[in-house]
């Protein structure tokens, strides 16, 4: 050893078998750490790199739920009936016949092939009659996870790239956003009956062939790709009422899209997965023909609930699919007797829930989302005589102007295994700016549940005990927070309000008052009106309160008024939960007969009823009034639908609404 403690070596005599000398190290008391292990067993690098993965199957935060899947196969005759259900689920309807399905990503046949125990057609024939699309193998990449799908996205899909703090930063090709217009469902004799069709609503008819057609196109397209991604995963957290859903999809993006957004199966779940419930074939690469009858551009989003199936041509926007799965939702949930929600929803330490209703800006993801209380989900649910539940598994926020400020939940969230679309980064550091919207401003993260901290996992909860409807009024004649019936509630959900200010070059413009019935009129099925009788039912029998919050402007309208301050509107939230609210005086207002409480702690009481905010009463009764119009001449479409006995549940909605 040399004299600074450090290792000398020294060249002996002895010559390896290259002809070059051995290099010793001197005998010492000082033994460095001894990494040296057994050669691994590998001839060639395919073999070594099998050796780097361990086996295993998807997995969820929640455990098994039991021995609901105890039947026992072969781990060869398992893989033999996953296969020929996807090869089913990839069947043309012309030919009647799926493809030949081979597990595993085509650059690594040999390895797969060894992993899964599934060998070339001669070992394998599936159940379906031979066709030409038989001669081709479609390898499916089944349910990978999220590291699988970063190296399938990275190696394979331009525009995908690693951010700083471990997200897969994506794009979702030309169109950035969800394509209303260029939805359709299939309009049967089922459908016809039980559907909202007309003005106001979002179904927008196709016919069984047209259906077909497209569907057709899809199939073709994504059994002419080398491999396709398939999940097998779940909607709706309680067990008793969940669905099975399958998407098929070309991209990875895609594949690790849905994996955070639905539930994720256990092994066992998985395992026995069997026949999907709903299946989504997503060819959004490839565009729909527009000659095609019905079809108004290279876009299409089709669903036909009789073949329970949903094909998208001709956009690549993720968002289509958990809307597309939301809508299905708003469809088969009801006629169990479930309420499908476009709500937030949390619960206290008390187990008191509470769901939240609100458009785009009415602070509907921040009120519900408390630290204090348990997150049970962001965006869907369902109310069952079980209680509530989170359709997802997931949440899919905004990211436009993100910062950890503001929302650091969101903001930590973004690591490895989410998603975000569409964002800019810098091309060195990869670090995101936020802010940022040469792409578009509709920029979005899509993570599992459990990445927000304080998520209950099951996201299942009791019955609610407050139903919150929010509004940012623009006008500012709303006050702070209503005590609403349940007519009242029905009314005002059915509505569906808020107003916000037009984006202006020039500056202020008049609010726009925008009406989206249910708080989410793109996604409902149903006419309104049944959705708002289901809740009020459930209500009535859970003894839950109804509330309208406004978020938006008191003293005036915006540009003269302000902005009700966050922390007042977090104290009128606070004494919803607490009850405390509930204990208050109340007087009425104008036009809309709203009960007003007097007082609420930490909450100026001058500001409870707006009028006395305003210095001008006359413009204030004016602007009310104005406010009131609006709702009645958007109400009007809702009219003509008949519910109740003797139609008297409508009236007492129309009852509940602007009197002047």
């Amino acid at each position: 050893m040399a004299e600074n403690g450090e290792f000398s070596f020294a060249r002996t005599g002895s010559m390896g078998r290259n002809g070059l000398a051995k290099i010793q190290t001197q005998a010492s008391e000082k033994v460095c750490h001894d990494d040296s292990a057994t050669p691994v067993k590998a001839q060639t690098i395919d073999e070594l790199h099998s050796l780097q993965k361990k086996k295993s199957a998807p997995t969820t935060p929640l455990g098994a739920q039991g021995g609901a899947f105890s039947t026992v196969v072969s781990e060869e005759e398992r893989q033999k009936q996953q296969l020929q259900s996807i090869s089913a689920s990839l069947a043309s309807l012309m030919r009647e016949t799926g493809p030949k399905v081979v597990k595993g990503d085509p650059a690594k046949k040999t390895e797969t092939q060894k992993a899964t125990h599934v060998v070339h057609h001669d070992h394998y024939t599936p159940i379906f009659g031979v066709s030409d699309s038989a001669l081709k193998f479609t390898h499916v990449l089944y349910n990978l996870s999220p590291a699988e799908l970063y190296e399938q996205a990275i190696k394979y899909e331009k525009g995908s790239f690693i951010t700083s703090t471990g997200a897969l930063a994506t794009l979702s090709g030309a169109k950035t956003g969800r394509s209303p217009r260029d939805k359709r469902v299939v309009k049967d004799e089922t459908t016809e009956e039980e559907l909202w069709w007309g003005k106001g609503s979002p179904n927008i008819e196709m016919d069984e062939h047209t259906f077909l057609v497209n569907r057709e196109r899809a199939v073709d397209y994504l059994n002419s790709l080398e491999k396709v991604f398939v999940n097998d995963q779940f909607l709706n957290w309680d067990p008793e009422h969940r669905m099975k859903v399958r998407i098929v999809s070309a991209r990875a993006y895609h594949s690790l899209f849905m994996h955070n957004m639905c539930i994720r199966p256990t092994p066992e779940e998985l395992e026995n997965f069997g026949t999907p419930d709903f299946t989504i074939y997503n060819a959004g690469q490839f565009p729909c023909n527009r000659y095609t009858h019905y079809m108004t551009s290279s876009t299409s989003i089709d669903l036909n609930l009789a073949r329970r199936e949903m094909v998208i041509l001709g956009t690549q926007y993720a968002g289509e699919m958990k809307k597309g799965l939301f809508s299905v939702m708003h469809y088969f949930m009801p006629k169990r007797q479930i309420l499908s929600l476009h709500s937030g929803c949390n619960m206290g330490k008390d187990g008191d829930v509470a769901l939240f209703f609100g458009l785009s800006g009415t602070g509907k993801t921040t009120l519900s989302t408390d630290h204090n209380r348990y997150l049970i989900g962001d965006d869907e649910h369902c109310w069952s005589g079980n209680g509530v539940s989170n359709i997802e598994g997931g949440c899919y926020a905004k990211c436009i102007d993100l910062s950890k400020e503001k929302e650091p939940d969101i903001f930590n969230a973004i690591k490895f295994g989410t998603v975000i679309e569409n964002v800019v980064f810098d091309e060195h550091t990869r670090e995101v700016d936020y802010a940022e919207k040469s792409v578009t401003e509709n920029t979005r993260a899509a993570y599992p549940i459990e990445y927000i901290p304080n998520a209950k996992i099951p996201c299942v909860a009791p019955h609610p005990k407050n139903v919150i409807l929010l509004a940012c009024d623009a006008f500012g004649v709303l006050p702070p927070v209503s005590k609403l019936s349940l007519a009242q509630t029905m009314y005002h959900f059915i509505s569906g309000y808020t107003a916000l200010v037009a984006g202006t070059e020039d500056g202020v413009k008049e609010p726009q008052a925008t009406f989206s019935a249910c708080f989410g009129a793109a996604f409902i099925m149903m006419h309104p009106t049944k959705y708002a009788a289901m809740l009020a039912e459930k209500m009535q029998k859970h003894g839950a309160t109804g509330w309208l919050v406004n978020t938006g402007w008191s003293g005036g309208r915006y540009g003269s008024g302000n902005r009700i301050k966050l922390a007042f509107t977090r104290k009128i939230i606070d004494a919803i939960h607490s009850g405390t609210l509930l204990k208050s005086n109340y007087t009425k207002t104008e036009v809309f007969g709203l009960e007003i409480p007097t007082e609420i702690e930490g909450v100026p009481s001058e500001i409870l009823d707006p009028i006395n905010t305003w210095q001008d009463k006359k413009a204030y009764k004016d602007t009310l009034l104005n406010l009131g119009g609006l709702f009645k001449e958007n109400f009007e479409g809702f009219m003509n639908y008949k519910i109740g006995k003797g139609n008297s549940l409508t009236e007492e909605i129309l009852a509940a609404g602007p009197n002047f």
